[in-house]
């Protein structure tokens, strides 16, 4: 079957409309912008209301708001198997399987992020189809995203509906089990992640 044309557009500006607003990702706006014309509008529109947000708004209010959301509130975690394995040793296990849609992609995750990174994911999902994958596979994490944005009446809400608008239909057992981890939170049991957090273009460790 053949993958849409527009697509990895879609999932490029999903990802820039994902990441910490800082000087790079606002100069580009524009030109996003632009490239949604090409988009459904299922996909499309959801994605227009958080980069007019990000071009009405001063980017020091942005970046607070961000931050705030993002690095303070573990429910609203960019992270994606943190969802469903939390701080435990079977998260370390489920990392593994992320880099290695990475590895088979022949690129690498820079700048310290996890693969799990949803901005990472869906820049691997722009290159190749090992990104869509992860993304149905992780359809209960993208949900309890989705909900925890929607609770905190958040803007990037919207990104999480493009992304799913994307993606087959939620499954009755994924929504049952965002629902479950909804209530009880995700696992806990503290462990080290460091060896997935640091990867250069070369494949190897800084």
């Amino acid at each position: 079957m053949s993958v849409p044309i527009w697509r990895p557009i879609a999932a490029r500006a999903a990802s820039l409309l994902l990441r910490y607003p800082d000087a790079g990702t606002l100069a580009v706006l524009p030109t996003l912008t632009a490239a949604l014309a090409e988009l459904p509008a299922p996909v499309a529109e959801p994605l227009r209301e958080v980069a007019g947000h990000r071009a009405r708004h001063d980017a020091t209010e942005l970046a607070a708001g961000y931050v705030e959301l993002f690095d303070f509130r573990r429910r609203c975690c960019l992270h994606l198997t943190y969802y469903t394995a939390g701080d435990t040793r079977r998260r370390g296990e489920a990392l593994v399987l992320f880099a290695g849609a990475y590895k088979a992609a022949g690129v690498q995750v820079v700048d310290g992020e996890l693969p799990d990174y949803l901005p990472a994911v869906l820049d691997l999902a722009a290159l190749d189809d090992g990104g869509w994958r992860l993304l149905r596979e992780n359809r209960v994490g993208l949900e309890l995203l989705s909900r925890a944005l929607a609770a905190q009446g958040s803007i990037y809400r919207n990104v999480l509906d493009a992304v799913t608008a994307m993606l087959p239909p939620a499954q009755p057992g994924d929504i049952a089990a965002a629902l479950r981890l909804a209530q009880t939170g995700p696992p806990v049991e503290q462990v080290g992640l460091e060896p997935f957090g640091l990867v250069d273009t070369t494949g190897g460790r800084r």
